[in-house]
């Protein structure tokens, strides 16, 4: 079976081993974007690599210690780094053979061409949007930019629609993003030196999307995809919840997580949420750190973590209540759990529409979520069954790839090329034969 990280890592060793490479520099994004990250990070470490990450003083999940990897704790991430001349200089006698980062904040980009550092992307997001608009070709009538939670099949009026949001967006983001980046590019590099090129500049793109997610578009050579990479085998449940899950029966069980950010909701709609679970024959798990609303029924386990992975694998369960963040996501699609979706923030209602469009998944809105729309949409999925079976079949698709992946034998730059070894000795023999005069290869490629 096909494993998307170990693509990923085999895509990383010929990067760096190719060059001789040992040291790896990490800028990650915090956040849920620390959770794909720090699956990397392990694997690298584990590949006898050494790895350094640079950490804001301040952050949320990653810890200043770890087994994996080194880090370096700082104030302001991109000003407090190049206003250091000693970190600075630390850096460059460190001598780190490529960075590795996520393009949704600008600083590891900085770094790598302050550093002159091959530099791979470990992205689904820039600081201005979507990644693949930042380096492939986009027609928007039939690329739907995200958020604007459209598909591939549009109409005209649609279209009209993707065009203007793409445009506003864009406005937006030069408003928002370019004056702070472009006025640090010029701080430290000079007024040639164009913000938005250095992040065009990334040697490879491991890009975060699996097409049984996304919608058919154009790419680039120097693009990766891992969708999924995270998402493993399920291990055994800890026996409390294995006894929980084997009590439901032939029903079942319902699981439910609004992700990283969102531990608790308002009492009242906690409340409606509670007791629309109430009234169904599943038993429910739901991963909440809030207060105990009092509509709670006798089959519903609150508990403040949950092993996600690890239950949505579990074969007793039915139905997934999510958020829309794409780890989550890609999780169920791994496993072939249908999902009800509850969007909160940023990507979330654009991710839960492509699952709606592929006929996998439900979306409620928190504005009209009530016990009676909540009880109806979650019976509608459990007991529909073709919601359930699209969502096995991009679960085949996802697992259903090429052993190995077609990586080529040098990448974007002559760091990347590989030093040539001693030749099989016919080969040799015949080189050898050709005496003074030399001899001349000929290739075709791999299709002709």
């Amino acid at each position: 079976m096909y494993s998307p990280l170990g693509s990923v890592i085999y895509l990383f060793y010929a990067i760096t081993t190719l060059a001789f490479a040992e040291k790896i520099l990490v800028f990650p994004h915090d956040g849920s974007h620390w959770v794909n990250m720090k699956v990397l990070v392990e694997e690298l470490h584990s590949r006898g690599h050494f790895v350094t990450v640079i950490r804001a003083a301040d952050s949320w999940y990653i810890s200043e210690t770890a087994p994996h990897y080194e880090a370096i704790t700082i104030c302001k991430m991109i000003v407090h780094i190049f206003e250091s001349k000693e970190l600075m200089k630390a850096l460059q006698e460190a001598k780190y053979d490529a960075i590795l980062t996520d393009p949704a904040n600008g600083g590891g980009v900085f770094l790598a061409h302050s550093l002159g550092l091959p530099m791979v992307f470990n992205a689904r997001w820039t600081v201005h949007g979507e990644a693949h608009f930042a380096i492939a070709p986009s027609p928007l009538s039939y690329v739907p930019l995200p958020p604007s939670e459209l598909t591939d099949k549009m109409t005209f009026f649609e279209r009209v629609k993707n065009i203007i949001f793409y445009h506003m967006r864009m406005h937006l983001y030069k408003q928002v993003v370019a004056p702070h980046y472009s006025s640090l590019c010029k701080r430290y590099f000079g007024p040639d030196v164009d913000y938005f090129s250095l992040f065009q500049a990334a040697d490879v793109w491991l890009m975060r999307v699996d097409f049984v997610f996304e919608f058919p578009r154009p790419t680039m050579p120097n693009v990766f995809y891992m969708g999924g990479f995270q998402c493993k085998p399920a291990k055994p449940l800890p026996q409390h919840l294995e006894e929980f899950v084997q009590s439901s029966g032939e029903h079942g069980v319902i699981i439910m997580s609004l992700g990283t950010l969102i531990g608790e909701l308002p009492r009242d709609l906690a409340d409606e949420i509670a007791a629309g679970f109430a009234n169904l024959p599943q038993k429910v798990i739901w991963r909440y750190k809030g207060a105990k609303p009092p509509s709670l029924g006798n089959n519903t386990l609150i508990i403040d973590w949950m092993p996600q992975n690890d239950l949505l694998g579990h074969p007793k369960i039915k139905l997934f209540v999510s958020h829309g963040g794409t780890n989550g996501i890609y999780e169920a699609i791994y496993h072939g759990v249908p999902i009800v979706g509850i969007p909160f923030v940023f990507d979330q209602a654009d991710n839960l529409s492509r699952l709606r469009a592929k006929g996998v998944a439900r979306i409620l809105d928190v504005s009209d979520l009530n016990q009676k729309v909540f009880q109806k949409t979650l019976q509608e999925v459990l007991y529909e069954p073709s919601y359930r079976m699209n969502m096995q079949t991009l679960s085949r698709l996802h697992r259903d790839q090429q052993m190995r992946p077609s990586i080529p034998s040098c990448y974007m730059g002559g760091f990347q090329c590989k030093p040539a070894k001693p030749l099989p000795q016919y080969l040799e023999e015949y080189v050898q034969s050709s005496g003074e005069h030399g001899g001349i290869i000929m290739s075709l490629g791999t299709l002709i």
